[in-house]
């Protein structure tokens, strides 16, 4: 595709946003895509090694601020590493045309974008909820919560697959129920590494499908890691509260616009 300017400037937006609150990688990045005409299994799969090259300046910085729960990042890829691969198995032998695929993708993304609005707009609901169950059995059980952490990382793996969103918004979600007394910025850097491997890995297997476009991810990434690298800087010194509800509100009208 010819170069434009737009998706550059999209890939910093999005960039800078990842960086600053963890969330909004493939979900935005995704429908962003889409407005630009680029068909669902190609804006999946690019998106898909957009975020992990994305994320991967975002753990750089998160490392240095010892902002990353290495062990979780472990129990998260145990899981969803191999739904991963499994889920990009299935998409390889469904024996369908390319239009059924991007019906079905497409339709997937317009619910999974409705779910992470959702996250976000609860996000600070369900924090207290779980500091207020911090003493719940699972809590103090490391078998029961590494063995949730997995499940929660099938349930990333296969989500993420599938429609590139989930990594950075329901992750974090979700370990906010399961650890519930960690800091916010090192789950949101824990959940940016964990989203390295797993994004890396199926938008490997989406290329190998022939669902990427290197040009538009050239053109993504020249506007994304500086973006992640500044908001990544700033991440825990800028209230997120007015951001993120901006951008639930947004993927809530996207999701619903692809599944109605």
């Amino acid at each position: 595709m010819d170069f434009q300017i737009g998706l550059v400037i999209a890939g910093l937006a999005v960039g800078f946003v990842v960086g600053l609150t963890g969330v909004g990688g493939g979900s935005l990045m995704t429908p962003i895509l889409l407005w630009f005409g680029i068909p669902p299994t190609t804006a999946v799969g690019t998106d898909l090694l957009y975020a992990a090259y994305t994320k991967m300046a975002g753990v750089f910085v998160h490392n240095k601020k010892k902002n990353i729960n290495w062990k979780i990042t472990g129990w998260l890829s145990l899981g969803s590493i191999p739904a991963a691969l499994l889920t990009l198995w299935i998409l390889d032998n469904i024996k369908t045309d390319v239009t059924t695929i991007n019906r079905v993708i497409k339709y997937s993304l317009g619910w999974a974008l409705l779910f992470t609005s959702v996250a976000i707009l609860f996000k600070t609901k369900i924090a207290k909820f779980s500091k207020k169950h911090a003493g719940d059995k699972f809590h103090h059980e490391s078998k029961t919560q590494n063995v949730l952490t997995i499940a929660i990382g099938i349930m990333l793996g296969a989500t993420v697959t599938l429609t590139s969103i989930g990594a950075g918004a329901l992750g974090t979600v979700t370990l906010f129920f399961l650890y519930p007394l960690l800091p916010t910025p090192k789950l949101v850097g824990t959940e940016i590494a964990h989203a390295v491997p797993l994004t890396l890995v199926a938008g490997i297997g989406h290329a190998s499908m022939g669902n990427m476009d290197y040009m538009l991810l050239g053109q993504l990434l020249m506007g994304s890691l500086p973006g992640i690298f500044v908001g990544s800087m700033l991440s825990g010194k800028i209230p997120d509260l007015y951001l993120r509800n901006a951008i639930a509100i947004m993927l809530f009208f996207a999701g619903y616009k692809l599944i109605f």
